[in-house]
């Protein structure tokens, strides 16, 4: 683990779907008698949505099934996987047990609710723990599941949010953090934001020890000792600055090791593995350069020993064997990660693996065996698990990517890498997908911008937009404006703060290179992105309003201010460092001129809304505000809200009704 997962109302009034649907009804739309209508769910809330015809779904059908595989777990002494997957006829991704290559899976896990994550006691394989949360609320709790019967305990408290974040390799021990949730606060206070690290026996969850309560909720688990005695912690600060620290498990001691202490080095450090003696660790940085190198960092000397230097990219991943004698990293090269292996003792890279073509997902070292398991996606299919002997380079194929009945994913394009001038000279990325060569003329564009801020658009399966691109006509581009990772540490700090809206101003120079393309129309672009992409679009609206046919935002940010208010406390700190500290006045009063829900007013095209009732990074209120006012303004906008969904829809049937009318919605605007 190298990049840590991080989860994600105004300050005045708060509006609520029923205040709005009271306050702005739209004009009836009268549907004709003669024609079929797609029903939406008793969980979804539509306002200003027109009657979808059925012919869409009908259409669209081909496009909604695509099924890949996720990879959790090796079983610690069988040859033997643990998958998450959405089984034919599923809504959510759900547990599996894979015994041999392109065996059947067996479906362990039955839920409304997607299994996050998973692994085997690490022993014997006696039982699984995996994670799971509800309604997309991203409280996660452990839950352990004996695999024969299927019977499942819950093991942690429901007031906190839990992560199992590493095993120790002695026993059946797992190093679990722990995080209170604003829910939980009593009398309006917020919970202070404290990271427990226990060690829990999932045999016993009640006799778990505490080992230490640490400030904040930046702390991840990089690394246990093979001796079991310390933990490598990660403190991620920012995208831009992370910590690494020792942390002992007897007496809950944490020291930070990297960079030492009252160093004015900013700079990223991941721990990710101790080495075979426990000496030292093995570290990803960017302290000596642009990008992320893997390092070998010594305890007793304090020293980096450089190992990828020769690499002009990011290490974007890294597992090691079990004895530390092998390691295999990512390397993110312009978008598409590939494998790299590494000799642990001499640090040497090896010889290259001969693999399957595509990107890489994942990647994780079996305990016993000497095999490795690792995910590829391209544009033809979803992840496709596949595992590998570094020793003998004996490969064999795992999983099938599932692909419905009626399309041939072999003739989905793959993107191209495309390149732009921005307003300052500098050069920006994206992907590109374009139409097969039967639509003729200048296409129409739909803008796809990534979230995070610090996300990146990689190569890779386009799922649903292929119907978009390959039956509608439509280009999709993808664009890697400045804050997005992969491109150097300078790179990714130049949308911080008061510099926000220039990567807004990469899209309007992108605006200016579409229109220099024979094959794309520049009088036919729509914008659409989720979470801070959502912003970005909302943003996009705002400052290229004469340029754009309309815009999605899916769990945008409206405002910044109340944002960073009354987003889930555990994340606020993490992301004042990204978008600027509301406290300080002058940065405030910033924040509030920049945020789409104060120039909402310059917002002329169709908008359309989507958002998770339960979303706990960029709460609801953040819609409802920007709908609420565009209405008193009578511009067209359509809001669809899942009261079981958080930070995007992860229900089949609720992520294809947003489908439906993200069609319709192009349909009335971009193809118009």
């Amino acid at each position: 683990m190298l990049m840590p997962n991080l989860l994600r109302r105004p300050a005045g009034a708060v509006f609520c779907l029923s205040m709005l649907l009271a306050a702005c009804t739209p004009t009836p739309i009268n549907p004709s008698p003669t024609t079929r209508y797609i029903q939406s769910n008793p969980n979804l809330r539509l306002q200003g949505i027109p009657p979808l015809p059925a012919r869409i779904a009908d259409e669209v059908a081909r496009y909604t099934d695509f099924r890949g595989h996720r990879f959790a777990d090796w079983h610690p002494l069988r040859r033997e996987m643990l998958v998450t997957h959405r089984r034919a006829g599923g809504d959510t991704s759900q547990l599996f047990r894979i015994g041999s290559p392109l065996a059947e899976p067996e479906q362990l896990t039955d839920s409304a609710d997607p299994v996050a994550s998973a692994s085997y006691e690490p022993r014997a394989g006696r039982f699984i723990v995996f994670e799971r949360s509800s309604g997309g609320n991203e409280a996660n709790q452990l839950f352990r599941l004996d695999p024969e019967s299927r019977a499942t305990t819950q093991l942690t408290d429901p007031s906190e949010r839990h992560d199992l974040q590493a095993w120790l390799h002695n026993s059946s021990l797992m190093v679990v953090s722990s995080l209170p949730l604003d829910k939980t606060a009593v009398g309006g206070t917020r919970a202070k934001v404290v990271t427990r690290i226990r060690l829990i026996d999932p045999l016993r969850p009640d006799a778990g020890r505490l080992v230490a309560e640490l400030d904040g909720g930046g702390w991840y688990v990089g690394a246990v000792s093979r001796d079991d005695r310390r933990i490598a912690m990660i403190r991620y600060l920012s995208a831009n600055e992370s910590q690494t620290w020792m942390l002992e498990l007897g007496n809950g001691q944490a020291t930070q090791l990297l960079p030492q202490p009252g160093s004015t080095d900013q700079a990223t450090h991941f721990a990710d593995a101790f080495t075979a003696d426990d000496k030292g660790l093995f570290i990803v940085s960017d302290r000596f350069g642009e990008f992320r190198e893997l390092m070998r960092y010594d305890f007793e000397t304090r020293s980096l020993q450089r190992m990828t230097s020769n690499i002009p990219w990011d290490i974007s991943g890294l597992t090691a064997s079990e004895d530390a004698r092998l390691l295999a990293a990512q390397a993110n090269v312009d978008g598409r990660d590939e494998l790299r292996l590494f000799d642990g003792r001499t640090l040497a890279e090896l010889p290259a693996l001969k693999l399957p073509g595509g990107s890489v997902g994942s990647s994780q070292f079996h305990r016993r065996l000497p095999e490795l398991a690792f995910s590829l996606d391209d544009a033809q299919g979803p992840s496709q698990l596949y595992s590998i002997n570094p020793l003998t380079g004996q490969l064999d194929q795992w999983t099938r990517a599932h692909a419905p009945p009626g399309v041939d994913p072999s003739r989905f394009s793959a993107q191209q890498i495309i390149r732009w001038p921005s307003f300052d000279g500098r050069t920006i990325s994206g992907l590109l997908n374009m139409p097969p060569p039967r639509f003729s003329g200048r296409r129409p564009v739909l803008v796809q911008i990534h979230g995070g801020p610090e996300a990146q658009a990689k190569v890779g399966f386009m799922g649903r937009y292929n119907f978009l691109i390959d039956e509608l006509g439509i280009a999709v581009i993808q664009p890697n404006v400045r804050g997005s990772s992969g491109y150097g540490k300078t790179f990714l700090a130049l949308d911080n703060g008061h510099l926000r809206e220039d990567s807004v101003k990469d899209i309007g120079a992108l605006l200016d290179w579409i229109a220099t393309q024979p094959g794309l129309d520049a009088s036919r672009v729509l914008v659409a992105g989720g979470s801070y992409g959502g912003y970005m679009s909302l943003a996009v609206s705002t400052h290229y309003p004469d340029r754009i046919a309309g815009a999605i935002d899916v769990v945008g940010i409206s405002s910044f201010v109340s944002f960073l208010n009354n987003t889930e406390s555990y994340r606020r700190d993490l992301r004042r460092v990204e978008y600027g500290d509301e406290r300080d006045p002058a940065m405030r009063a910033f924040l509030e001129q920049i945020s789409p829900l104060t120039q909402a007013d310059r917002i002329k095209k169709p908008l359309f809304v989507v958002q998770g009732k339960n979303d706990p990074r960029v709460p609801y209120t953040e819609a409802e505000q920007i709908v609420a006012k565009l209405r008193e303004k009578d511009v067209p906008v359509w809001y669809l809200r899942a009261e079981n969904e958080g930070h995007g829809f992860a229900r089949k049937e609720n992520a294809d009704f947003q489908f439906y009318t993200t069609v319709e919605f192009l349909r009335r605007t971009l193809l118009k």
